[in-house]
């Protein structure tokens, strides 16, 4: 019920896995992912050494996760976040 009621104020569609709409995006500053969760987007969002951010968005819901990657290796986080962006 609160998940339509939200999809709906925001213009998901029901079926975010339709042609044209992805389903994922940002409402109130926060980010939100419809779309249905799968093993590798929950990993790539809550074990990334990739992934400099400590907080990342969910992989499903609205809100953010812990990259616990960075809580196991927080020197590595350090490092990582003063090497210049890739280009």
């Amino acid at each position: 019920m609160v998940t339509n009621l939200v999809a709906t104020e925001v213009g998901v569609d029901e079926k975010p896995d339709s042609p044209g709409e992805t389903g994922s995006g940002e409402f109130l500053g926060a980010p939100y992912d419809w779309r249905r969760p799968t093993a590798e987007r929950a990993r790539s969002r809550m074990w990334n050494a990739d992934d400099p951010r400590f907080f990342p968005p969910k992989s499903f819901g609205w809100g953010w996760t812990v990259n616990f990657y960075w809580c196991v290796h927080p020197l590595r986080w350090r490092t990582m976040r003063r090497r210049p962006p890739a280009t």
